[in-house]
């Protein structure tokens, strides 16, 4: 835990009480402070207060002696309309953060030179988060992974000197660290995400940029620029007379890094070179991770790291469940979990990796569709539609892929089990990568993902794959 010494003796109002309000309030706590706990969810209230917190409805305080209002990222701050409690606060002049400005504030009290990386982008971040922190720790580096990759921030070890922590920030997390000054910050890439709580796409693509604009003077920004929003940002970080690492992995860089025939190059002056391999390293496969390793390389240099350590830290690096996972083969049919693709950017860089696709897809649909996934098509032997989607997906597919309205996870499964079985292609593959949102049939994509991993191991004569 963070013992956030630097709020000592302030009270802070917390609102949301799930994983990350609960470390705050005990960081709070832990470091001479006082917060005053509530949430709308009785349960969660009811699982504060043995922990000693104050927990009180935050509609009866007096505000005149709250310092802050720390929001959970779930909570909304702007759009569709900002929670009750943002209003309070905002009323009372009180200003409202999250996790990760209480953390920057106290890393920079008590060890601004700690290293800070934070990773955003609307795909990819948890992947290239846990392939910088593999990167250090296989080379020997003391580092911890967390934000919103598993591990609340606050619970992390306090920041220190020789101690690397490698922070996933989501686009409401930003939103909500105004100060945020990461001394290596990695956007990855900005398509369509989020609009119901950022309201325009500019608008979420400027909350994330600010990730990068914040990094800390003599700090690294890594910045994607395959597309026009990543690009943009790293032309106004140019302009304003900073270094910035340029990534892409659709054309060569004068400057930056680049891939090129599985090779990430570094190029400056219009010179490159190779400085690492990703052909053939199952947890990388596609252009999307090539893009993911890419920018893990960059922090990585920017880190200390040298070329062979890199290397072999790539090599081992296992993956993560649900983004690409290779979950089990049948004979030559493999089953791939990319239950993480919950729109159609996603779950493009899934179907451009794999031909002879048996797609399982649909789920809570976002804005757009799978219209503009028309250009994968040609590789989809057949889909299979599941949940609310399922309707709106097949107006889209009709005339130019086959497809069966299977409804729910296990019949789509059964389904595409047995037609890749005898498509008598060399290669089948049946991806779950549904381009929808999972809450009409399950809590959350890891619950989906789970399901759709135990209903391809109870398949008769499946061998489950370790890793991705």
């Amino acid at each position: 835990m963070i013992p956030l010494t630097a709020f000592a003796g302030r009270t802070l109002a917390v609102f949301g009480l799930g994983a990350s309000g609960l470390a705050v309030c005990r960081a709070l706590k832990a470091g001479g402070a006082e917060a005053i706990a509530w949430d709308d969810t009785p349960a969660k209230v009811s699982e504060a207060a043995p922990e000693g917190f104050a927990v009180e409805d935050l509609r009866r305080i007096d505000w005149s002696g709250v310092s802050a209002l720390v929001l959970s990222p779930g909570v909304p701050l702007t759009h569709p309309a900002p929670h009750w409690s943002v209003g309070l606060a905002r009323n009372a002049a009180v200003e409202v953060i999250g996790d990760i400005e209480l953390y920057c504030r106290q890393r920079r009290a008590v060890a601004p030179d700690a290293p800070f990386v934070a990773i955003t982008g609307t795909n990819g971040k948890s992947t290239t988060t846990a392939l910088i922190a593999h990167l250090l720790t296989s080379a020997g580096y003391s580092a911890e992974r967390g934000g919103n990759i598993g591990t609340a921030i606050l619970s992390l070890e306090p920041p220190r000197r020789g101690h690397a922590h490698v922070i996933e920030c989501s686009s409401y997390q930003i939103d909500l660290a105004p100060s945020l000054d990461p001394s290596v910050g990695v956007l990855l890439n900005v398509s369509e995400d989020h609009l119901d709580r950022h309201g325009t796409l500019a608008a979420y693509a400027a909350i994330k940029e600010r990730l990068v604009v914040g990094v800390a003077p003599g700090g690294t920004p890594i910045v994607g620029v395959d597309d026009k929003w990543g690009q943009a940002a790293a032309d106004r970080i140019g302009r304003a007379g900073r270094a910035v690492v340029r990534v892409s992995v659709r054309r060569p860089l004068p400057d930056g890094l680049y891939v090129e025939a599985e090779q990430v190059m570094r190029a400056a002056g219009g010179t490159a070179r190779a400085v690492a391999h990703i052909g053939g390293i199952g947890s990388l496969r596609g252009l999307h991770n090539a893009q993911n390793a890419a920018c893990a390389v960059g922090a990585a240099f920017a880190l200390g790291l040298d070329e062979p350590a890199i290397q072999r830290g790539l090599v081992s690096f296992p993956g993560l469940a649900h983004r690409m996972e290779q979950v089990g083969r049948k004979d030559n049919v493999l089953f791939v979990n990319d239950s993480k693709a919950t729109n159609a950017d996603a779950a493009a860089r899934a179907l451009a990796s794999f031909t002879d696709i048996f797609w399982i897809a649909g789920g809570l649909p976002k804005t757009g569709g799978i219209t503009s996934l028309a250009a994968f098509f040609p590789r989809i032997r057949k889909a299979y539609l599941i949940g609310e989607a399922a309707d709106e997906f097949a107006a889209t597919l009709e005339g130019k892929v086959p497809y069966a309205a299977a409804g729910t996870l296990d019949r789509a499964v059964a389904i595409a089990a047995a037609d890749a079985a005898a498509s008598g292609v060399a290669e089948p593959v049946v991806l779950l990568s549904p381009a929808c949102a999972s809450f009409d049939q399950y809590p959350n994509f890891e619950v989906r993902g789970a399901a759709f991993r135990e209903l391809v191991l109870g398949l008769p004569c499946v061998t489950p794959m370790s890793g991705g």
